[in-house]
């Protein structure tokens, strides 16, 4: 259950990274309002599976799904650049991202 949390945690963490750029510097409302809800998500629930795991693996799995969805978002619905290089290297997160996880880091 504590890895569960912090996959939903990583996908809020992409969220509020999406909100991040919507804001524009928090100039605008509803991605402001949208960025502290999935920011307090994605925090509260990592706080929550620290609990049960040790903190490097489960770090290092939120980062990781944060960043790989975060840019795959970017790619698909915000104009970045796709490139093979890029398609890559996040599959070496994501690859990272299972391995952390089937380490079995819980007490």
């Amino acid at each position: 259950m504590a890895w569960l949390l912090v996959v939903v945690a990583g996908l809020l963490e992409t969220g509020f990274a999406v909100c991040l750029k919507l804001s524009h510097g928090f100039t605008r409302l509803w991605p402001t309002i949208a960025f502290c809800l999935f920011a307090l998500g994605s925090f509260g629930l990592l706080t929550l599976s620290l609990k049960k795991l040790d903190i490097g693996p489960a770090y290092a799995v939120w980062t990781g799904i944060g960043a790989a969805g975060t840019a795959i978002y970017g790619m698909a619905f915000l104009g970045d650049i796709v490139s093979t290089l890029k398609i890559v290297s996040i599959s070496l997160v994501v690859t990272g991202v299972i391995g952390l996880q089937l380490s079995g880091s819980a007490h």
